[in-house]
């Protein structure tokens, strides 16, 4: 549903909201390390998420990726939308143009209750509630 580079985004903004609670900052090799994530794809994605205010990014020896209080307050729906733009919004799950309520796709009605419920879940859910769910220990953002 969403593209790769989204889903390393996601995954990255989680890891850097855990590594930020005692202020401390995370460097790129941490984040592509602690997301399973190729390090060049992952500088690329922080950089530009960076640039668009969703998290904060300090240069130098002691510098790195961290999140503030305001920052955990993003939803997933701002880091999709800054990574992949309104597709998840308008796009036809099979790739059409044309597809519509007027003219619709095989899948069209079966999937429009899937993408509501995506939509939804990216809409309601922050960084912040991530961090919480990882906190909890019955979540995992890694595989072991």
């Amino acid at each position: 549903m969403f593209s790769k580079s989204c889903e390393y985004a996601i995954k990255a903004m989680i890891f850097i909201a855990q590594k930020s609670k005692d202020e401390a900052r995370v460097g790129i090799k941490e984040v592509a390390k602690g997301t399973d994530a190729p390090e060049h794809f992952i500088a690329k994605i922080m950089q530009d998420l960076s640039r668009r205010k969703l998290v904060h990014s300090v240069k130098g020896p002691k510098g790195g990726f961290y999140m503030d209080s305001k920052d955990l307050k993003s939803s997933l729906a701002d880091i999709v939308k800054a990574i992949d733009g309104d597709s998840i919004y308008k796009d036809c799950v099979l790739g059409l143009k044309a597809c519509s309520e007027k003219s619709p796709c095989p899948v069209h009605f079966q999937f429009k209750e899937i993408k509501k419920n995506l939509i939804t879940m990216i809409e309601d859910n922050t960084i912040g509630d991530f961090n919480d769910k990882l906190d909890s220990g019955k979540f995992f953002l890694k595989n072991k």
